[in-house]
């Protein structure tokens, strides 16, 4: 049983992350012969989980049948927080929200009540979303911080006392859960189903509050030892003296962040020097203030395009390092401030150009996600399939987690 359930979960992962597949494809995907293969997919067929989708392109012959995920067969519940916003949302089979993407205000930074609170919306946002909570795969969360995946603790925030974050999530709510950190899980979303999808060698920047780094590596995410790799936003960087949350000076977000965008902004348009549209941003959140600088930006502010220019900038030089320790074929501005499109792209690429050796730096490719601000999101519902999935058989519901 515990090996049909292996390979029932294996084509259960291939249907999902690809939009329709073959019986031969599946079988060369998962390295079982056709005749097994082929008895899963007739079984999750039955079962109601898989459905035939059409048929494959074929050079001559009878067209093989393809197969896909069927969309209301389960549901999973994703999670995004970062340090000031949490999004919740439910996401069918097919990988497609169901439900409204729900938003809390939701401060991690020294907040004891942040696990709790947290737990609590997820409640909520089930409900709201009145999905089958029997079909419930489980719950995907990505996260800011130094996140331990193998013991189940985030070391910078949710303090989940003498238990995992996963393990009182489960207490609660009695659903499976993954957590990863945020820049892992966007890069994780863009390796399966975004900008990144067949690259082998990819750097993923997550801009955010802060910058992250998603790493894809011989064609697999790499986390490093104990999933601490990726901490971009804290190199040193900068000699000016300002002082990063992590308590040291000069890190890369000390400059480059969203959060440093909306400061410097601010603070220009209190100098008066450059002309605005903008008046001093002073919405209590700043994802409002955040908005009205990109809607800003796309009619053409000079201040606002002269702000996103110098801190594209410190992306493209902190990416040449990229470029020279790791020589990827792309690299991908990701996460929230990907909502700016290809603003970023002349800075960044000038700090590239600048700070590289030119026979490194024109191998590597530099595009803007299409995903925009939903990427972790979207990431977190992959790492629920990646992780584990239930299977309903014989009315019995398997763990495999």
């Amino acid at each position: 049983m515990g090996k049909r359930l292996h390979i029932k979960n294996a084509v259960l992962r291939e249907v999902y992350f690809n939009d329709s597949l073959s019986c031969a494809e599946i079988s060369e995907r998962i390295e079982k012969s056709i005749p097994t293969t082929m008895n899963i997919i007739s079984q999750l067929i039955k079962e109601e989980i898989i459905v035939e989708s059409g048929f494959a392109p074929s050079s001559g012959g009878r067209r093989p049948v393809t197969y896909s995920a069927k969309a209301d067969a389960f549901y999973i519940v994703a999670v995004a927080t970062d340090q000031l916003i949490t999004k919740i949302a439910i996401l069918n089979f097919k990988n497609e929200l169901v439900s409204e993407v729900y938003e809390y205000e939701l401060p991690l930074i020294q907040n004891a009540k942040a696990l709790s609170k947290l737990t609590a919306y997820i409640a909520e946002s089930i409900k709201k979303s009145k999905v089958n909570s029997e079909k419930l795969l489980g719950i995907g969360i990505g996260m800011p911080g130094f996140v331990d995946v193998k013991k189940g603790i985030n070391y910078s925030y949710l303090q989940s006392g003498h238990e995992t974050i996963a393990s009182y999530i489960y207490r609660n709510l009695s659903i499976p859960v993954f957590i990863e950190n945020d820049s892992t899980l966007i890069a994780l979303y863009e390796q399966k189903f975004g900008t990144s999808v067949g690259d082998v060698n990819a750097m993923v920047v997550n801009i955010s509050w802060g910058i992250g780094l998603g790493m894809i590596i011989e064609g697999s995410i790499y986390r490093g030892y104990n999933g601490f790799a990726g901490e971009f936003s804290h190199i040193p960087f900068f000699s000016n003296k300002k002082i990063c949350y992590c308590g040291k000076y000069g890190c890369l977000e000390t400059e480059a962040s969203l959060q440093v965008l909306i400061e410097k902004v601010n603070e220009k348009i209190r100098e008066g020097n450059i002309p605005s549209q903008l008046k001093v941003l002073t919405h209590k959140s700043e994802e409002e203030n955040l908005l009205k600088i990109t809607e800003a930006a796309f009619n053409g502010d000079k201040l606002v395009l002269e702000t996103i220019s110098e801190i594209g900038y410190h992306i493209g030089r902190a990416s040449a390092i990229l470029i020279h320790l790791f020589n990827p074929e792309k690299i991908v501005l990701s996460g929230r401030g990907a909502m700016l499109g290809d603003l970023w792209l002349p800075s960044v690429l000038q700090g590239i150009n600048e700070n590289s050796i030119p026979r490194l730096a024109e191998a590597t490719k530099v595009v803007v996600s299409k995903i925009g601000a939903n990427a972790e999101l979207l990431g977190a519902a992959a790492l629920v399939l990646e992780n584990g999935i239930k299977i309903f058989s014989d009315n019995t519901v398997i763990n495999q987690f």
